[in-house]
């Protein structure tokens, strides 16, 4: 028993540390902050409820001072009664500095929180901050042994877009009560954990304290949330999150130093991405839609579109939607901690993270940054000023002879390393010409460069692929006379022939598909909204080609879209074509009808006047609007 208590003495004694500060912070974060609510709505820091704002009453902001004095005292208290350095291999000067640097950050949040002040005003203030943290207290990226070569001003400027990055990203993840704060305490832990598994528990006394604060400060952010972080507290967040990983030197694991703090910051910085892609493609939408004298969107303009906005839509509840964003940090510091442990294993689990995030980030982009992707590509393409369609016209064939070049480029690498050939200087200048430009001089002979590819048909295609082959028969005809043949050439010239061709293939079918892909975007979201048409197609052949292209050159501009297609070819049954699926035949209408709540029918078919008459009594019987598509030569006279 003696000896239990006596190990147990010494675990405490060397934990004591760590838990201290956790509870110091969160103490004082636990007092301060309804101390600091009261001041706040004393001073008239109020965020009243409106349109763009989630809560339902005028709650007080700028509480997160609250957080940033539970952990500046703790630490400030640790330093004064410790002789050991807060922060490993690193005097505790840096982390006195650290706290100026914090404490005018936090000014300046309070200073907006208060007065609101201009967008790029908060941003310069973030600069300066940023910079004080790179030359006053040492933080940068050379810190990593991998990165030690790096050239000051190259770290200077990376260091400086990093923190912004974080500051920023908290500051817009904080639109959902309890939101910020709580993944700022997952990402601490996340953080402390990966230090504490690679043997670096001095690194981990901040984030216990940080930890502890807000921890303290979600009991009263928590929804209903009576105070808020206000851009004060998100900013801090952010800059303390950003800047310690930098600071920790935790070892020469470039992954420990920057892909932990990333995976644990990954929902913040996701959001921030995707704000930023939003932005920008609204704002040159609004330019192509408006003019450049009307369009006043632009990227710093705020939306109700962020992560948390979208997730809140869907739970209708704040607590859910916190919940579950908690949940997508907690996966995502798992997989960090995961890779730690499995080491030479880690592959397949960031495989697994990987394909989990792609669903993620399709899932949620769909909706919202495709469909207005798609918009603005709708809006370039269908542009009626003469002068922009020359344009385009004039840059597409550059544009296809780069692509075209490298392409082939890029060919002749895939089929000489899949042969295992030796892809030397020599091979390159002296080989690689031989197979290139023969290649594409047929191309140009074969008018590749004059075809228009988005109405190009098989035949198109089949003469691009005859002057792939003819350019590699001249090819092989420069190879022998120049006495460089080889033992490969023959499965050279085959893999080559077959790269080149699908890659070309694909850049010029890139387009249409493209279109297509947008339009099935558009059809998804158009599908949930009530005010849109839904249209039951009669007729799988050409003239449903011709009638479903109008509708995806005209997706942003029309409320129609097709749910489903009847064909009396009873092969056609259960297939998809354009991705709509072939649901029966002309029998089958009214159960069709009835199934996909179709409200409208377009027969796309070539029909007799007593056919026509049949296929419209039918749609009608069932209350569909019946309307007929017809591609059709008629005589002028």
């Amino acid at each position: 028993m003696t000896a239990f208590f006596s190990e147990f003495h010494g675990l405490f004694g060397k934990t004591a540390p760590y838990w201290g500060l956790f509870i110091a912070a969160f103490l004082i974060g636990y007092v301060l902050t309804p101390v600091f609510r009261e001041v706040m709505r004393a001073c008239g820091m109020v965020d009243v409820p409106s349109a763009r704002r989630i809560n339902k009453v005028p709650t007080p902001r700028g509480g997160g001072v609250a957080v940033f004095l539970a952990v500046s005292i703790s630490i400030a208290a640790y330093m004064l009664l410790s002789n050991e350095p807060l922060l490993p291999n690193l005097p505790n000067a840096v982390a006195w500095r650290m706290m100026v640097l914090s404490g005018a950050l936090v000014a300046v949040g309070l200073v907006d929180d208060k007065f609101g002040i201009p967008p790029l005003a908060k941003l310069a203030g973030q600069v300066v901050v940023a910079l004080g943290a790179f030359f006053w207290c040492g933080a940068g990226f050379r810190s990593v042994a991998m990165l030690a070569g790096m050239p000051a001003s190259l770290d200077c400027v990376l260091t400086v877009l990093w923190i912004i990055g974080a500051i920023n990203a908290f500051n817009l993840i904080d639109g959902l009560d309890g939101l910020a704060a709580g993944l700022a305490l997952i990402a601490a832990v996340g953080m402390g954990g990966a230090l504490a598994f690679i043997g670096s528990p001095q690194s981990m006394l901040v984030y216990c304290a940080f930890a502890g604060a807000c921890l303290a400060f979600l009991r009263y952010n928590f929804n209903p949330a009576s105070v808020f972080l206000g851009d004060s507290g998100s900013m801090y967040i952010g800059f303390v999150l950003s800047t310690l990983p930098l600071l920790m030197k935790s070892g020469d694991s470039l992954f420990v130093s920057l892909g932990v703090p990333l995976l644990t910051m990954g929902v913040p910085i996701f959001d921030t991405s995707l704000a930023i892609v939003r932005r920008s493609i609204r704002a040159a939408l609004s330019r192509e839609e408006k003019g450049k004298d009307e369009g006043n969107s632009h990227v710093m303009q705020p939306d109700t579109d962020h992560l948390h906005h979208r997730i809140l839509r869907q739970f209708a509840s704040q607590k859910k939607a916190a919940f579950a964003l908690y949940g997508l940090a907690a996966f995502f510091v798992a997989v960090g901690i995961g890779a730690l442990a499995l080491r030479d294993r880690a592959a397949g689990l960031f495989i697994i993270a990987f394909v989990v995030a792609v669903v993620i980030v399709v899932r949620d982009m769909k909706r919202v940054e495709l469909w207005d992707a798609g918009r603005l590509l709708n809006a370039v393409v269908r542009d009626r000023d003469v002068k922009v369609r020359r344009r385009n016209a004039l840059l597409s064939t550059p544009f296809y002879v780069a692509s075209d070049v490298l392409l082939l480029v890029f060919a002749w690498f895939f089929a000489s390393i899949a042969l295992s050939l030796k892809v030397t200087p020599h091979a390159i200048h002296s080989r690689m010409p031989l197979v290139v430009v023969p290649v594409f001089f047929a191309l140009v002979l074969c008018r590749a460069y004059t075809t228009v590819w988005g109405r190009a048909r098989i035949s198109n295609f089949l003469r691009l692929g005859a002057a792939v082959a003819a350019g590699m028969l001249v090819s092989d005809a420069a190879v022998i006379i120049m006495h460089y043949p080889h033992a490969h050439m023959a499965a050279f010239t085959c893999l080559y022939s077959l790269a080149a061709f699908v890659a070309l293939v694909s850049v010029r079918l890139a387009r249409p598909i493209v279109r297509d892909l947008f339009y099935l975007i558009d059809r998804s979201r158009q599908m949930s909204e009530p005010s849109t048409s839904r249209i039951l197609v009669y007729g799988a052949g050409i003239r449903y080609d011709a009638f479903r292209r109008e509708l995806v050159r005209g997706a942003s501009r029309n409320s129609r879209v097709i749910v489903g297609i009847l064909d009396d070819d009873i092969l056609l049954r259960g297939h998809y074509i354009g991705g709509i699926r072939v649901c029966g035949t002309l029998a089958n209408a009214k159960r069709v009808a009835r199934e996909l709540k179709a409200d409208a029918a377009v027969i796309a078919c070539q029909l007799t006047p007593t056919r026509l008459r049949i296929a419209q009594r039918q749609f009608e019987s069932v209350g569909l609007k019946v309307s007929l598509w017809s591609c059709e030569e008629k005589e002028i006279s």
